[in-house]
């Protein structure tokens, strides 16, 4: 629809003047057919770069539906059990214990990994001073960013094993706290399946979806794809170049830590047909990915009724949604401050990328920018509402 591609491309180009991003691209798609493209603005300001349709882009917590994906593939082939304790396959996370009341005491019960994909496990992410937790974890991210580029750089097992030796949040299950999970349950899927993360998704997603530019790295000859990372300051945008959760902001190597939560790259496209095969049940091009079943478990999980409290209290931007399996779900869309429909499910990431598919709707929604600590901007929402306002009728049921 050559409308809705213009709708959606004043909507970036508008954002670019205005210095709110410095490129993004988006990609709607219904019933397997391209609805809507757009793309504006620059994927590198200094060299004049333009943002493409094939421009890579660093995931961050995009990363985490893939992650679920690989972990349900092994449980519909009985490797892994969503009920097992995550200290059977880390041993980090033997004799575990959670930070209450100033005092650390032994969990109640051990992590599972259901509590992996459900973030219910008390693991954080770091950047609050008042967490015993949270602190120790920034600590850790700190070594591990101090040892990005040297023999000794931390591996994906040594950072889970690690993570396991801080102190929890809370007891697990107990509540929701969004953290390190998805990180843990990479390492989880390298023990039980004796490769690497990064070679597990190669074989059993990247290369049966052929996504040639989805990896934890981007090679010498696409290097020149790869988006800049940019910083909204006082005097506009600026070049970002920090490493940030472990991940190396170049991308130009197999990084040691290959992060379940954070660490790919992709492209439009790439991810098209990872949401395809999700929202195909299971299925891309006649190969069957995972299982009908397996996608309708994945997509359609829900927080505890004590858990949901604690995520709709701290989280205002996903209203209306519960979280499982990596993913946020879409259940009372009348909540919610965007047009949606119910069912609909995804994630974003911390520059920006942001993907959505709702299988009442029949529709995929993706979303590459490189801006430092977006999430889903107010950008993202004005694009979504253009989209359901347009296709679905803005929707909120």
């Amino acid at each position: 629809m050559k409308e809705l591609s213009q709708k959606l491309e004043r909507l970036i180009e508008t954002a670019v003047e205005k210095e709110e991003i410095a490129g993004a691209n988006i990609v709607v798609i219904r019933d397997g057919q391209e609805m809507a493209f757009a793309a504006d603005g620059y994927a590198d300001i200094e060299a004049g770069k333009k943002y493409e349709r094939d421009t890579i882009a660093r995931l961050y917590s995009m990363t985490k539906p893939v992650t679920s994906a690989a972990a349900m593939l092994l449980m519909e082939r009985g490797l892994l059990d969503p009920g097992a304790f995550v200290e059977e396959f880390l041993p980090g996370f033997h004799n575990a214990i959670v930070a209450s009341g100033g005092k650390l005491v032994p969990t109640v019960r051990p992590v599972r990994i259901c509590d992996l994909l459900n973030m219910t496990s008390g693991l954080m992410y770091g950047g609050d001073v008042t967490s015993v937790c949270s602190m120790e974890t920034e600590k850790l991210f700190d070594r591990i960013k101090e040892h990005l580029y040297l023999e000794d750089a931390m591996t994906t097992q040594e950072v889970a094993n690690r993570l396991g030796l801080i102190p929890l949040q809370f007891q697990p299950g107990e509540s929701f706290q969004y953290g390190t999970s998805a990180d843990v349950l990479g390492a989880v899927i390298e023990v039980i399946s004796g490769k690497t993360f990064g070679e597990f998704l190669k074989e059993e997603f990247f290369e049966p979806l052929d996504m040639e530019d989805t990896a934890f790295y981007v090679p010498e000859n696409k290097q020149e794809r790869l988006a800049k990372v940019y910083q909204r300051t006082e005097q506009g945008l600026e070049l970002y170049t920090e490493n940030h959760l472990g991940i190396m902001n170049a991308m130009e190597q197999v990084p040691a830590f290959e992060s379940g939560g954070a660490g790919l790259v992709s492209t439009l496209d790439d991810y098209a047909k990872f949401a395809a095969m999700l929202l195909q049940e299971g299925s891309y091009q006649g190969k069957q990915i995972l299982k009908p079943q397996t996608v309708h478990y994945m997509t359609n999980g829900s927080l505890m009724s004590w858990q949901q409290e604690v995520l709709d209290q701290c989280w205002e931007g996903i209203r209306g949604y519960t979280y499982a399996n990596l993913l946020r779900i879409q259940k009372e869309p009348g909540k919610s401050p965007m047009f949606t429909s119910i069912g609909e499910y995804g994630w974003d990431g911390w520059l920006g990328a942001y993907f959505c598919n709702s299988p009442k709707d029949r529709l995929t929604m993706l979303l590459t920018m490189q801006l430092k600590d977006a999430g889903t901007t107010s950008l993202t929402r004005r694009l979504k509402n253009v989209i359901w306002s347009e296709l679905c009728g803005g929707r909120r049921e």
